[in-house]
């Protein structure tokens, strides 16, 4: 049996292709805007803090990091229902990604808190550095530098997780090719041009932010200029 492919048939709804993507690109920045923030803080926590607040980060990284991502969504969605707050799919989608992506990249940066080498905190002592001003420039800073190219590669895959939201209506990509497909009957066709655009979306969002990266850290653009 010969399939024959019909793409034709999906050519009325690329308006609602774009509709899907550009509400991925949203739903995608703000949890990675967000979700930077609260790991960040976090991670300072847990390299800093209290040994009653590292406890609470501690517990709360590892229920996110050891529960299905699909299980956090339906936990916050159904979570405001039950306490009678009445949000959009689109917030609780917000929210749930915020909190996933939060967890790891909790993780990520402590691992480049760490890694900044005691020498360099004696040296901005010398220099009469206060601790704000030591904690940024010389801690913070340098530390999403070095890790931030597993930054960019969980923000990618963060991306393509919000296709999950699709379960609770959240109308982004996914869902979008679930409406077309039912209404074309073409699901190859309609997940094969779905598959396609994601692949598109992940290249555009490491090159978005790789152009971060060059305006925030000065010194790979003289690299890169050097090189």
């Amino acid at each position: 049996m010969t399939y024959q492919f019909d793409f034709s048939a999906l050519l009325p709804y690329w308006p609602l292709f774009l509709e899907g993507v550009w509400l991925t690109l949203k739903l995608s920045a703000l949890a990675t805007i967000f979700g930077f923030v609260v790991g960040t803080l976090c991670a300072v926590a847990r390299a800093e803090g209290p040994r009653w607040l590292k406890t609470v980060v501690a517990i709360y990284v590892e229920m996110i990091r050891n529960t299905p991502l699909l299980v956090q969504i339906f936990l916050v969605y159904f979570g405001f229902a039950s306490l009678g707050l009445k949000v959009t799919a689109n917030t609780a989608a917000v929210a749930a990604l915020v909190v996933n992506v939060g967890a790891y990249t909790c993780e990520i940066v402590r691992a480049g808190l760490e890694s900044i080498h005691k020498s360099q905190l004696e040296a901005a002592e010398c220099l009469g550095l206060t601790r704000t001003q030591t904690y940024w420039h010389v801690i913070v800073r340098p530390a999403i530098e070095r890790v931030y190219p597993a930054l960019t590669s969980q923000y990618v895959l963060l991306m393509l997780a919000s296709s999950i939201t699709s379960q609770i209506s959240a109308e982004e990509l996914t869902a979008v090719a679930n409406r077309i497909q039912s209404d074309t009957f073409r699901s190859f066709e309609t997940y094969i041009v779905t598959g396609v655009l994601y692949i598109i979306l992940s290249f555009v969002v490491r090159l978005a932010f790789t152009l971060f990266a060059l305006v925030i850290f000065p010194r790979r653009r003289k690299l890169g200029t050097a090189i």
